[in-house]
């Protein structure tokens, strides 16, 4: 039984001769979808094609915060911190579903950064984004039972800070059906194959899952492929002779939880990286993140024993109870490709995004590359203000002010309304169901009121007709998909657990 049989057919869009764009664009991660959703609800004809699935690579392999990266302020980059900081503002209002605010707490480490430098650069971390909403940074004395909750004795006084946390893939999935309600044509499973202008315009060549290609007709391109923007301008007008990507290959690993309090750490380390442990899924912390240059995107498929000990090496300084390779519980890896400015070190190569606008017998092409989840939606402006005089647009600027499907104006009303409204289901099944869709989660309950009327739970949480609400709605279509991408609870789940969601989808290789 494949998805489709088992659930009916995902949100795709059927091939047709011929077809005809304002705008294609490439990469189905998070800054193809920003730009796809800006570009639809500005009333451009627009499609986009992902060779794999949405979120399938770098977007669903960050760090998971929203936050202006206050490291980024020792490298002078302030215009990019101060737009992070603001965009934390819009997108805490826009997916307030999906993200919410996260206290910080930086022990202070001896032989390190000295004190007045944190503090300088907390007030400015503070006030250089504009107005906020978040409580701003201070002095604090840890406490074993709070602040100081897992550190060792010895860490006595440190600061704490505000940013927030993001679920990186379901904001990827959220901005695609929102493109798709104003009009785009989403196409997952869909390979770029090349494109050559003629004309004014583009003839693009994709190839579906199932290998049969079709030929589009398209008044520009977006190549917002990330990993693999390079090779897709080699496809379409050519590579560029002025801006390259560096890949930058960060893990992390996932631990049971290793204290009780809601803060995270930003911990120093002595190479003066900084390392996150981060609450994660409610019974873990997340650690994270490595910065190891890499020659190929097959190089980066998974974590190795160096970065999982050097994460734990940088944990344990502070930790009152050591950790060990045994504790890890998940990784996951994720390639970066990052703005080649020179830099001779990973973690020194700008986080912030550069586009390059070249037209070919009169088409535009527009390659991206850099960035990061926080400014993707400033990028996605960004973007189309330089194709602006290629494209019709109907309207201006519009993303800062319209949610995203399912976030509510107040999430605490909206998760006690959606209680009063299903008395005999879990309330942790519909927390977790609100954290994932919000106000939708009603859609996705349907008329069911009870876990009988749920269908076949899974485990970990996960009911049938969540799966169903994937596979129909998400264009989810292998276990992967739903298990550690439209939502996390994979790792709440046993191996059984895994395996029945794969033999519902079809995949009897990985329910063997």
């Amino acid at each position: 039984m494949n998805a489709s049989a088992a659930f009916g057919a995902a949100p795709a869009d059927a091939p047709a001769a011929m077809r005809r764009f304002d705008l294609l664009v490439v990469g189905g991660g998070i800054n193809g979808a920003g730009i796809a959703r800006d570009a639809a609800g500005r009333g451009i004809s627009v499609a986009l094609v992902e060779q794999g699935d949405f979120a399938g690579a770098t977007s669903s392999a960050s760090t998971k915060l929203i936050h202006g990266g206050l490291r980024y302020l020792e490298q002078y980059e302030f215009r990019l911190v101060a737009e992070a900081l603001a965009e934390r503002e819009v997108l805490l209002r826009i997916a307030s579903h999906i993200a919410w605010p996260l206290r910080f707490v930086m022990p202070h480490a001896a032989g390190l950064r000295p004190s007045w430098m944190i503090r300088a650069g907390l007030f400015l971390y503070d006030r250089i984004g504009g107005q906020i909403s978040l409580p701003r940074s201070e002095s604090i004395r840890l406490s074993r039972d709070g602040t100081g909750a897992a550190l060792a004795a010895r860490y006595r006084h440190g600061y704490a800070y505000s940013d927030a946390w993001v679920d990186d893939a379901r904001l990827v999935i959220l901005n695609l059906r929102s493109a798709q309600s104003h009009g785009a044509t989403i196409l997952p499973r869909t390979r770029f194959v090349a494109a050559r202008a003629r004309q004014g315009r583009w003839r693009v060549t994709i190839e579906h899952e199932h290998g049969e290609r079709e030929t589009l007709d398209a008044g520009a391109l977006a190549n917002a492929a990330g990993p693999w923007v390079e090779s897709v301008a080699a496809s379409a007008g050519g590579r560029s002779p002025r801006a390259s990507v560096q890949l930058v290959k960060g893990s992390h690993v996932v631990v049971p939880r290793i204290h009780a309090q809601s803060h995270a750490y930003i911990l120093q380390n002595d190479d003066r990286r900084i390392v996150f442990l981060i609450p994660y899924e409610s019974d873990f912390t997340l650690i994270g993140t490595t910065d190891v240059r890499v020659d190929s995107i097959g190089s980066a498929r998974a974590i190795d024993a160096d970065e999982t000990r050097y994460l734990l090496r940088a944990a344990n300084r502070y930790l009152a109870r050591p950790l060990a390779e045994r504790d890890v519980v998940w990784s996951y890896t994720g390639v970066r490709p990052l703005y080649d400015d020179g830099s001779s070190d990973p973690s020194e190569i700008t986080r912030d995004y550069t586009l390059e606008l070249r037209t070919f017998d009169g088409a535009a092409q527009l390659d991206i590359y850099g960035g990061k989840i926080t400014t993707y939606r400033r990028l996605a402006e960004a973007a189309l203000d330089q194709l602006a005089p290629y494209l019709s647009a109907r309207r201006g600027r519009w993303t800062h002010g319209e949610p995203l499907p399912g976030a509510p104006k107040d999430p605490i009303v909206a998760r006690t309304e959606l209680h009063a409204r299903y008395p005999q289901l879990p309330k942790a099944l519909l927390d977790a169901l609100f954290r994932r869709h919000g106000t939708l989660a009603e859609q996705v309950l349907g008329g069911a009121t009870t876990l009988a009327t749920l269908g076949e739970h899974l485990d970990g949480g996960l009911y049938e007709r969540e799966l169903q609400w994937f596979v129909e709605h998400e264009w989810a279509r292998g276990a992967d998909d739903v298990l550690w991408r439209r939502s996390k609870a994979g790792l709440h789940m046993s191996a059984q657990g895994r395996a029945r969601v794969a033999q519902l989808l079809g995949e009897s290789e990985k329910a063997a």
